[in-house]
């Protein structure tokens, strides 16, 4: 059970003692919460008493009377409102009026309790502003770290394009000034590297894409009967003259020959293109590619090993974080935006609710395994 500080301002022992009394052992729960809300009951009986513990402690609730001796009501208010105090305030008093009530809204008050009020009235009061302070801190929160992940997308994103775009502009730079001569041939090596670079700045901005519409929910879907069969081997069509360059066998075990999934035909190739290029890009010369498909009455499992480089223990726990790439003397040459395996966890898990585990041995191979539910997700 989470505890929330409740302060109770009122002149009248009397009233400080009845609410304690309403509030004490009572709880605050509803559909949305993961445990319920309890109350640390503390009082005061002057606006200057309450200002003082509200600054020794965290008070989530205050529940205020406006006529006290000293400090007003009001002006307890407005000094949290101006310190800006994280907590949530419902007045208490007898003498409410239209001039208060709009007092009290300017200065940040959630509502008004008249008195006398019956325990039923006190309780569903303090349930309403219970969710309220919750709903209001988890808007905060949400927002907070929304931010903090929009300036981590922004500036990942700029750092990985800025040194392209430099190595680019670097390169037509030389060509434009002739500084190699004016033999186009001359030239060919620097014009390889830029398509490169191009090419490596296209994926990252379509993973990126891919990235935000999935995360969005607004990515238009077409879910239907497809051959995961078939869409497999047009994966291994697409990655054939990379797996050509490097004298790579891809093999298919599918049996049957046709397995069928309800799925979004788009989706099931971002991970089937992410599983074989992989295979493909961090593989050895004159290795394969094994692509295995299997079915059972449950599930659809989807296998693609390698023999290529593989990775540590260490490096397969960072594999599916986003923007993260495998760093070492053995992928220093190969491009890629760290985003292609994190995209496909989440299509495969979230909008599938399949599974994606990975086996791997340095110097060995890596073998990536996915695993869709035929029950679960019915598209």
């Amino acid at each position: 059970m989470a505890t929330l500080n409740l302060l109770i301002v009122d002149d009248e022992p009397g009233i400080r003692s009845g609410i304690r009394r309403i509030l004490t052992d009572f709880c605050v729960d509803f559909p949305f919460l993961e445990e319920e809300f309890g109350f640390n009951i503390i009082d005061a009986g002057s606006g200057e008493e309450a200002i003082d513990i509200i600054e020794k402690n965290a008070i989530d609730i205050v529940l205020l009377d406006n006529k006290l001796p000293g400090m007003d009501g009001i002006e307890v208010l407005e000094y949290i409102n101006k310190k800006q105090y994280d907590c949530n305030v419902m007045m208490i008093t007898s003498y409410a009026s239209l001039d208060l009530a709009i007092k009290a809204t300017n200065n940040g008050a959630y509502n008004f309790v008249p008195k006398p009020f019956t325990p039923q009235e006190l309780k569903t009061s303090v349930e309403g502003i219970t969710k309220n302070l919750y709903l209001r801190r988890m808007t905060k929160q949400l927002n907070t770290v929304g931010k903090q992940i929009r300036f981590q997308f922004l500036s990942v994103l700029s750092h990985e394009l800025k040194s392209p775009i430099n190595a680019i502009e670097g390169y037509l730079r030389i060509m434009e000034e002739r500084q190699v001569g004016n033999n186009l041939d001359d030239y060919e090596l620097m014009i390889k590297r830029s398509l490169e670079r191009i090419k490596g700045m296209r994926t990252l901005i379509m993973d990126m894409l891919d990235l935000t519409r999935l995360e969005s929910g607004k990515k238009a879907r077409d879910v239907k009967k497809l051959n995961l069969v078939a869409l497999l081997k047009v994966s291994k069509d697409t990655m054939s003259p990379m797996a050509i360059q490097k004298n790579l066998k891809i093999n298919i075990d599918a049996d049957p020959n046709e397995i069928f999934y309800i799925a979004d035909q788009q989706e099931v190739e971002i991970i089937f293109n992410n599983l074989v290029s992989n295979a493909v890009k961090y593989n050895k010369d004159n290795g394969e590619v094994n692509c295995v498909i299997r079915e059972d009455e449950h599930s659809i499992t989807i296998s693609v090993a390698d023999t290529g480089i593989g990775m540590s223990e260490d490096d397969m726990s960072k594999l599916f974080q986003d923007f993260i790439r495998i760093k070492n003397e053995k992928t220093k040459g190969i491009s890629g935006s760290g985003l292609g395996l994190s995209i496909m966890k989440k299509i495969v898990e979230d909008v599938y609710n399949g599974t994606v585990s990975v086996s791997s041995k340095e110097d060995v191979g890596s073998t990536f395994t996915v695993k869709l539910p035929k029950i679960s997700y019915m598209g």
